[in-house]
């Protein structure tokens, strides 16, 4: 079964969050003007998409992706006993996952920006918190990657096609 899923805008968001985040961590310089400009674009994504998880299609509100313990628990039993139950929108652990890389996103939006004024320039914490989210933001991304692969194979359902087209084949 063929379903609808990830609208336009999330698809754009998520794509483009990518390419930022990658272009900011392994193209840019930090403190260059590059950096900071993307850095700037970065934090707009995540205001565009603070606001479309309000007004949205379906899987993209908030609403939508907001887990119960019990359902992540229930997620991490099938996982162990090799039930397959598929999710329409977000799995309960890919929503955490989402809700940890939009806030550590932003925080390293705020904490790069912050670096950027008179009242945080050159100030250490800043800095290393920055570079302690960036690291966090890595390694989420890593098991992100990781969990979407697995959880294909899994599930016989082609997660990343349907962050490209917008539809999830169901089994």
């Amino acid at each position: 079964m063929k379903v609808k899923v990830w609208d336009p805008v999330v698809r754009l968001f998520h794509w483009s969050l990518v390419a930022g985040f990658v272009a900011n961590d392994f193209l840019t310089r930090p403190g260059k003007e590059a950096h900071q400009w993307v850095g700037y674009a970065v934090a707009g994504l995540i205001g565009l998409r603070l606001v479309w998880g309000m007004v949205a299609t379906r899987h993209a509100r908030f609403a939508d992706f907001l887990p119960s313990p019990a359902a992540v628990l229930g997620q991490m039993q099938d996982m162990a006993t090799g039930r397959r139950r598929v999710h329409e929108g977000h799995s309960p652990l890919g929503a955490l996952m989402i809700w940890n890389l939009l806030l550590t996103v932003a925080a390293i939006a705020a904490t790069g920006y912050a670096q950027t004024t008179l009242a945080f320039f050159g100030v250490e914490w800043v800095e290393e918190a920055h570079e302690a989210l960036v690291v966090w933001a890595e390694l989420s991304i890593v098991v992100h990657v990781l969990a979407v692969v697995v959880e294909s194979r899994r599930l016989g359902v082609n997660l990343p096609k349907s962050m490209v087209t917008g539809y999830k084949t169901l089994p």
